[in-house]
């Protein structure tokens, strides 16, 4: 079992910029792909990144690339997601995610979640 718990959530202004983090205990010497997933209120939860266990591969969502920027530190067993130039609609309550597979985490289907952390945008 892996727990995972995030921060660093709030309200922002449009344009800003905020830092999640996200701390992994329990089974972390396992070498899991790490994700972050957003979900708008009435809307279904969807992929923003994901990052390789070596922090090597990365991958980003189109509506976040280029803003956007998931690392990790594995010594810490924490992951970020540094979110900048922020918009309305990233507004979202956002999870991160663990998995041992790359296609679980892309098919948003990851074995481990955390409980979320409210990001909101205001304009």
């Amino acid at each position: 079992q892996v727990q995972l718990v995030e921060s660093g959530g709030g309200l922002v202004q449009v344009g800003g910029s905020l830092r999640l983090s996200c701390a992994a205990s329990g089974r972390t010497g396992s070498r899991y792909v790490m994700g972050w997933f957003r979900q708008a209120l009435g809307k279904d939860r969807q992929f923003v990144a994901c990052i390789s266990w070596s922090g090597e591969t990365t991958y980003y969502a189109d509506s976040v690339n280029g803003r956007f920027t998931i690392s990790r530190d594995n010594a810490k067993n924490t992951v970020y997601l540094q979110m900048n130039r922020l918009k309305p609609e990233d507004t979202a309550v956002y999870y991160c995610a663990a998995d041992p597979k790359y296609s679980a985490v892309l098919a948003t289907t990851p074995d481990y979640w955390g409980q979320g952390t409210q990001v909101t945008v205001s304009s």
